[in-house]
């Protein structure tokens, strides 16, 4: 059986990069790029570019709601599969025919195992939030056990038609970068089938902020008291 793919691309103010991923992805998958209201030459590099779907946000809404549109775009296509990755080139786009060989899952999760460039205190905060959303996904209260995943807080991932249905369906909550743990959590948690690929992390700059720190703690604290159901 041969699966369509759809690559999403969240963009904001990506002009200095967006073409190169997009032309890069665009060797394995189909491509949409969700252009979140950038005040450069995003949208217009985009629309350039042959057989690239660019959808355009009249307002910035952060990673939760350019995601989820072009999810959304790529179910209502009929593609089976969504991959999202980052608009800023920290996301290799030849990793795509690894995601690609994991069709049987529903979740595909690119696992940083090699980092380069990346601050000691970028390292330690995956770190911290891998251990959490652990415990989180499984309610655990000791700090051991959980849900045994190596890298919770990847964006670089690849989702079924079954797991985009389940997210388009859900009421989802997050504001940030929170929705990597939100919808994982949503999608472990009504069993879904979830894999991890070992991928090459570049660190290519932050858009890290404390508030979105304190996004996903306050997200933490919601899914583990058990605020997730759709």
């Amino acid at each position: 059986m041969a699966y369509r793919y759809l690559v999403v691309i969240p963009a904001y103010n990506e002009a200095a990069t967006i073409e190169e991923v997009a032309r890069s992805a665009q060797q394995y998958a189909d491509v949409c790029v969700v252009d979140d209201a950038s005040r450069d030459e995003t949208a217009d590099i985009v629309s350039s570019i042959p057989d690239v779907h660019c959808i355009r946000h009249k307002r910035n809404t952060h990673i939760p709601q350019t995601t989820l549109d072009g999810m959304r775009y790529g179910y209502e296509q009929g593609y089976d599969f969504c991959i999202t990755m980052d608009a800023g080139m920290s996301h290799d786009p030849n990793a795509i025919p690894a995601f690609q060989e994991r069709s049987d899952a529903d979740l595909v999760i690119g696992c940083r195992q090699r980092k380069i460039d990346v601050p000691r205190y970028r390292r330690a905060l995956s770190w911290s939030g891998n251990r959490l959303l652990n415990l989180t996904m499984n309610q655990r209260f000791v700090p051991w056990g959980g849900a045994g995943l190596s890298d919770c807080t990847s964006g670089y991932r690849m989702f079924s038609r079954v797991a985009v249905d389940l997210l388009l369906r859900s009421s989802l909550r997050s504001r940030s970068f929170d929705f990597h743990l939100e919808s994982l959590t949503f999608v472990y948690r009504h069993g879904l089938k979830i894999v991890e690929i070992p991928i090459v992390y570049r660190h290519t700059g932050s858009s890290l902020r404390w508030n979105v720190v304190g996004h996903a703690l306050q997200t933490c604290f919601r899914l583990h008291r058990g605020s997730w159901r759709p």
